[in-house]
């Protein structure tokens, strides 16, 4: 799995139907999910995204997470995060599971997420051409891969 996560100010994301969903302060994380991805992905994430300090304490350092600050999490699908582009100007999805697979583990890692952080955590229509808006803070974006546990 592999997720960018963007310390906000405020997030949306809203869909041509009237779908409509959105945060305060706190973590949009967009979310693409590969073949190779199981749930022990799904935990290990979980766990290092709503343990990640990235918000300020009171010495204006970056010491304290999502929790910490009682923040709220945007969960948003994005197969694009795996797009190849090895090869020509068009990217390749290729990596990029298909939705029988994705949706699952999408799903699973929206409920961990919940319960890591003991709230419901709005989401996107998983395949929805969606508007995303963000006023992200300092700017903090960070990219995650559950593959390159770095």
């Amino acid at each position: 799995m592999r997720v960018v996560i963007q310390r906000v100010k405020s997030a949306s994301v809203s869909t041509s139907n009237g779908y409509n969903r959105s945060i305060k302060k706190g973590l949009l994380v967009l979310v693409g999910i590969e073949h190779a991805d199981d749930q022990t992905d799904v935990e290990w994430l979980v766990g290092k995204i709503s343990g990640l300090r990235i918000f300020d304490d009171d010495n204006g350092v970056m010491n304290l997470s999502v929790q910490a600050v009682n923040g709220e999490v945007l969960v948003v699908s994005q197969f694009t995060l795996h797009a190849s582009t090895k090869r020509g100007n068009r990217p390749s999805y290729i990596k990029a599971a298909p939705p029988e697979f994705s949706i699952p583990l999408y799903e699973r890692f929206v409920k961990e997420m919940a319960r890591s952080l003991g709230k419901p955590v709005p989401t996107g229509v998983f395949g929805a051409n969606m508007e995303v808006s963000l006023i992200n803070d300092g700017p903090v974006t960070i990219i995650i891969d559950s593959k390159q546990r770095e």
